[in-house]
């Protein structure tokens, strides 16, 4: 039992020990990095410092940046060092507290993703209510709430995993501590983990993708509706643009936590962590920010400002 007990560091080892693809590795994520640090934090100033964009729209859009911020942060940096060390070291109350952050921020931005579904409903919709349905107080408590979502849901599965005992040599074939990985190394079954993971994951993952999914079918009926073809088209544009960003992220989350553990593909499963760590947060400000005439409007304002 002491042996099975007394692991206080982890080895994350997924990387290739060719140096060159490693380097070709490094560059690639290191770009994505800083493209997606720059994206998100432009897209926080941007609706920050412009009084047009103070609305419930980019008030929900500013926070899911800040959520991207955090969340690519949590696991990118270790992914860098995990592709410069071989077998690069984490202690246990480091992956504890790593985990606990991916589970929570992930869990917050699934949230988020399902309020700004809601308000965009709202606002398409219910266009002569919008002002009194997403009121400022009720935009923050939206907010307010994803984070308490994420918290709870993030300090459950954090606490159920690191109850387990380990065994082996401690090595993780992923870049970051994650339940599935933790699972695969635990010296007892681990029934009663998979089934809080597919019950409470379930239940919060699903019910957010339902929530997003039915507001978008409305928001596509209501659309149907516009008159002119133009009009029509850029709208379905949009909505088809966030779909996919939206599928990707619980396309990839649902694999991951939602199958039973399992020794097959155990090597590949830190592709799927990529999508919804690191694509998703990459890709948000593009489709929902970057796009819209608003925030180009106030980087060209911005630019000019810097240049005199």
């Amino acid at each position: 039992m002491d042996n099975r007990t007394t692991i206080n560091v982890f080895y994350l080892n997924v990387f290739s020990d060719n140096e060159q693809l490693k380097c070709l590795f490094f560059v690639l994520f290191l770009i994505l990095y800083l493209v997606t640090i720059t994206g998100n934090a432009l897209i926080i100033l941007l609706t920050h410092i412009d009084f047009h964009l103070h609305t419930p729209m980019y008030f929900f859009l500013k926070n899911l940046s800040f959520l991207d911020l955090c969340y690519i942060s949590t696991t990118l940096p270790q992914m860098l060092a995990n592709i410069l060390i071989k077998h690069c070291a984490i202690s246990l109350p480091a992956c504890i507290v790593q985990l606990y952050f991916v589970l929570s921020l992930a869990t917050s931005e699934s949230s988020l993703l399902a309020a700004m579904a809601y308000d965009r409903y709202v606002a398409i919709c219910n266009p002569l209510r919008y002002s009194v349905v997403m009121s400022h107080n009720i935009c923050l408590n939206m907010v307010a709430g994803t984070f308490v979502v994420g918290s709870v849901h993030g300090a459950i599965h954090t606490a159920n995993t690191f109850r387990l005992p380990f065994c082996g040599s401690g090595v993780l074939n992923h870049y970051f501590c994650d339940i599935p990985p933790l699972l695969k190394i635990s010296c007892i079954n681990t029934y009663v983990n998979e089934v809080t993971v597919f019950s409470v994951g379930g239940v919060v993952m699903f019910g957010c993708f339902l929530l997003i999914f039915g507001s978008y079918m409305q928001i596509f009926f209501s659309v149907l509706n516009i008159p002119k073809e133009s009009g029509r088209k850029k709208a379905f544009s949009t909505c088809v643009s966030h779909l996919v960003v939206v599928f990707l992220f619980y396309g990839s989350g649902f694999i991951t936590y939602m199958r039973p553990k399992s020794n097959q593909h155990a090597d590949k499963e830190w592709l799927l962590g990529i999508i919804y760590t690191s694509i998703t947060p990459l890709l948000n400000p593009i489709i929902y920010s970057l796009r819209n005439k608003e925030i180009k409007g106030a980087l060209q304002k911005l630019y000019i400002h810097l240049q005199v």
